[in-house]
């Protein structure tokens, strides 16, 4: 037996799927409208409301575009409801492209750092092809973000405003990835004369790098003139601040005491244990990506406690798995798909970053949490998709339907939130500090970065 599929068998599946009625009527309504419209769960849609027990915003959302940018989105939310709060200001944005422009030329050197000491390695060598694939990604990670501010600074989004490649950032990226394959041949080749050859042949293609990114996406000012009219019409003058003053005067949050908690429910990953990824990261030199594995009960206690002292919480989580931008929900069961095609989907979520089902794809924000006798229902999201998706860009995120047990999406589907060092219990604080497991360079847990 081969194992190709004979007449035989092919004849035994037509019988099988015409003999059912209820596949036909499932194939006349899918092949004339979308599979979610049809598989919808209505008892969902109807019992989800949007209203909750603790909310936060009470701001317009962003929108990032045709971009990967949503770590930046969520960080720069994050810190702009502080921001506002000290400049009375009712709407604020920092500069998303700013942000954008720094990370991009920091991990072009990260990338190339990374081929220089990986120059001894065949080409085709696991690590060094995963590098060779991904070298111009819009993704990041919370620890990259804060990177990128500790570094430099932030900036009001009317100094450096959206550009078309900021906004759509696919045609950058193509020329990006072109340079820095071509950057890594001739680093490459370099390496063969020493550190210090590899290293020249590098500050060449950055220099190119910046050239790229100053015509994509403007060049960054040193300084800038802030001033601005409040909520209440009263102006305000600061005078001349670089973006690194500028960020020290308005960010209020303590990035230095924030760490990532995530949720690796895999038996390779032990909770309790720090992880990091190799060649996860942005700038050089600043802290690695760590990620501190804890059950999903701690990460829920420590959003709720968090937004309940009026803090927004980012996330990252598997966006696009039974949600709905038309009502703006997400529920474990918003779809009902076992009953469309007649069979059932039952990889667990630990199953499923084994099997490359699910990883980290997206990063929003919390801004409010429903609580009823001490436990979460709904969870409110502000996206950065803009106000036409969703209810005005925000969402509401199910933590069970019904009330059944291993329905919630908040646990099936959300990987990691940023959050305070000091609101850890104790033994959690000190498993911080133990060395960290490695995981490689394409281990989904560091999918967000892609």
């Amino acid at each position: 037996m081969n194992g190709a599929l004979s007449t035989e068998d092919l004849e035994l599946l037509r019988k099988d799927f015409s003999a059912n009625p209820a596949y036909r009527l499932a194939q006349n309504a899918v092949t004339r409208v979308p599979v979610d419209d049809v598989a919808i769960n209505r008892e969902i849609i109807n019992n989800t409301d949007h209203f909750l027990s603790t909310l936060l915003d009470d701001w317009k959302v962003t929108n990032q575009e045709r971009s990967g940018r949503c770590w930046l989105f969520a960080g720069l939310n994050l810190l702009r409801v502080g921001a506002m709060k000290k400049m009375g200001l009712k709407e604020f944005e920092f500069s998303q492209n700013y942000a954008m422009f720094w990370d991009k030329l920091e991990r072009a050197n990260y990338y190339l750092e990374a081929i220089i000491e990986t120059a001894s390695r065949d080409l085709d060598d696991r690590t060094v092809a995963y590098l060779l694939d991904t070298p111009a990604e819009d993704g990041g990670q919370w620890n990259m973000f804060v990177a990128i501010v500790k570094k430099h600074g932030l900036l009001p989004k009317a100094f450096m405003p959206e550009t078309q490649s900021s906004s759509n950032t696919g045609a950058m990226n193509s020329i990006l990835r072109n340079l820095l394959r071509q950057g890594a041949k001739s680093v490459r080749e370099a390496a063969a004369g020493g550190a210090e050859a590899a290293r020249a042949a590098k500050a060449e293609v950055l220099q190119v790098i910046y050239r790229v990114l100053c015509i994509h996406l403007g060049t960054p000012p040193e300084r800038f003139d802030w001033q601005w009219t409040d909520k209440d019409r009263e102006f305000h003058r600061d005078g001349m601040l670089t973006p690194r003053e500028f960020a020290a005067r308005y960010v209020d949050l303590p990035l230095d005491d924030y760490v990532c908690l995530v949720n690796d429910p895999r038996p390779s990953s032990p909770a309790g244990r720090t992880f990091t990824v190799e060649y996860l990261g942005n700038v050089l030199g600043a802290p690695p990506v760590i990620y501190l594995n804890v059950a999903m009960p701690v990460i829920k206690d420590i959003a709720v406690r968090a937004m309940q002292d009026g803090e927004p919480v980012w996330f990252g989580c598997d966006v696009g798995k039974m949600m709905s931008n038309e009502y703006g929900v997400w529920d474990a069961r918003l779809y009902d798909f076992p009953a469309v095609y007649d069979t059932a989907f039952n990889l667990s979520k630990a199953d499923r970053l084994l099997y490359h089902e699910t990883q980290m794809t997206h990063a929003m924000l919390f801004t409010g949490v429903d609580v009823l006798d001490g436990a979460t229902r709904k969870w409110r999201v502000e996206n950065s998709w803009g106000a036409d998706k969703g209810k005005d860009g925000f969402y509401t995120m199910n933590d069970s339907s019904s009330g059944e047990v291993g329905t919630s999406w908040f646990d099936e589907y959300v990987f990691e939130i940023a959050a305070r060092r000091s609101a850890l219990p104790a033994e959690l604080q000190a498993a911080l500090d133990a060395p960290p497991i490695v995981l490689p360079a394409w281990d989904p847990m560091g999918a967000l970065a892609r």
